[in-house]
């Protein structure tokens, strides 16, 4: 059996899976990217251990034989691809149905801002054309994000063919004592905020619970990971309000130095709103041992997330996401059960070897029979129509 993924590059969200894939196939399975790593993200140390990857093809450099690959491939997986002029995934999927051959679209949400995008004339004609002709074809949809089929449920595109899906960092493996082993013992609380300082994942929040925290008598450090637009005013109110000693800013770090930190610390805070699709940082603290308080409109969170158990969500409002944070600050000893199911959550499920061998499982019994079996739970499992939440009262 034959697998080729492509997408506009691969990082270290996907190697793993693709890591796993190639075990499995070898030679069968193949990566293509069809466009170079933007700066940005390699600054970020994105671009970190992509060297030599032998399943991995460039677009740009072999444009006939990626073309060949992706007709020829038993199931094809079409990812992200942000220039259409690079590649028509439209056209490459007709030819392969022509052929007798199925595919797999992976996507984020469609309608972030707003599902009243929906009633757009000219936007609707647009996703019949990518989508919803084929919704009786041999064509399935991977939803990266629990609110995903929600939205190509609007456009009527891929009916009872929706199965969950999402990114899947390095999977690393403890014992519990190894896991507990690396937390701090110092009586403090130990949170880590993980992501780029941009409006949409609200870094802000760190800093107003770190006052509150300080105001009310908690014993506590926040380690921010990451950089971006809103750095240097974040370190400027710390500053201000006298939180300085509470405070640790790392910058941008390579994303096993990220780990790093998570694996020291506690709580994950995860703050992003209803405009960041998945949240890959979730997989890796929750694998690190931390539970985490996550807000529930952002993709990754309703699948991983399960409130009480491995972590708390809240809804959309800082009032909520403090009163979550400081509901596990009172209860302390909540934070290690949670931190091990939320390990166990990855560790055990949402990983990128149990991916693989679902995606080969799922494979081949759509060519042996025809037919989309989904797993019982898990990647691949069948994605609910989920209705974005609505902020509690």
């Amino acid at each position: 059996m034959t697998i080729t993924f492509v997408s506009n590059y691969i990082n270290h969200h996907q190697i793993p899976f693709s890591n796993a894939c190639y075990r499995e196939l070898g030679e069968g399975y193949h990566f293509i990217q069809t466009e170079p790593m933007e700066a940005e993200r390699v600054a970020m140390g994105w671009g970190e251990g992509l060297e030599g990857l032998p399943y991995v093809k460039c677009f740009y450099e072999e444009p006939k034989a990626c073309r060949e690959l992706l007709l020829n491939s038993d199931i094809a997986v079409f990812g992200w691809i942000q220039r259409e002029e690079l590649l028509d995934v439209t056209a490459v999927i007709k030819e392969r149905l022509k052929r007798g051959k199925p595919s797999l679209r992976v996507s984020e949400r469609l309608y972030r801002e707003g599902q009243w995008k929906a009633v757009s004339p000219r936007g609707l004609l647009k996703k019949y054309k990518e989508h919803t002709r084929f919704r009786r074809e041999q064509v399935g949809l991977l939803c990266a994000g629990e609110y995903v089929a929600s939205d190509f449920h609007l456009v009527r595109a891929y009916p009872g063919k929706m199965f969950r899906f999402g990114y899947f960092p390095e999977t690393r493996h403890f014992t519990r004592e190894e896991l507990e082993g690396k937390k701090p013992g110092d009586g403090n609380l130990h949170f880590v905020w993980a992501g780029r300082f941009m409006p949409l994942k609200h870094p802000e929040f760190a800093v107003r619970i770190g006052e509150e925290l300080r105001r009310e008598g908690y014993g506590f450090h926040i380690h921010m990971a990451g950089s971006g637009e809103l750095e240097e005013a974040l370190k400027r109110q710390v500053q201000e309000k006298g939180l300085a000693d509470a405070f640790t800013f790392y910058g941008y770090m390579e994303p096993a130095r990220v780990r790093e930190v998570m694996e020291r610390c506690h709580v994950h805070l995860f703050t992003s709103n209803h405009l960041e699709g998945w949240g890959a940082v979730v997989n890796e603290s929750m694998n690190s041992g931390c539970a985490v308080v996550g807000n529930v409109e952002a993709g990754a969170v309703p699948c991983l997330v399960r409130h009480g158990e491995n972590g708390l969500t809240y809804h959309r409002s800082y009032e909520d996401f403090a009163a979550q944070v400081k509901a596990l600050a009172k209860d302390r000893g909540k934070i290690g059960q949670m931190g091990w199911a939320a390990y166990r959550t990855v560790a055990d499920l949402w990983n990128a070897e149990h991916a693989a061998v679902e995606l080969l499982r799922f494979a081949r019994e759509w060519l042996e029979t025809g037919r989309m079996v989904p797993a019982r739970e898990g990647p691949f499992s069948a994605a609910p129509v989920t209705a974005f939440p609505r902020r509690r009262r």
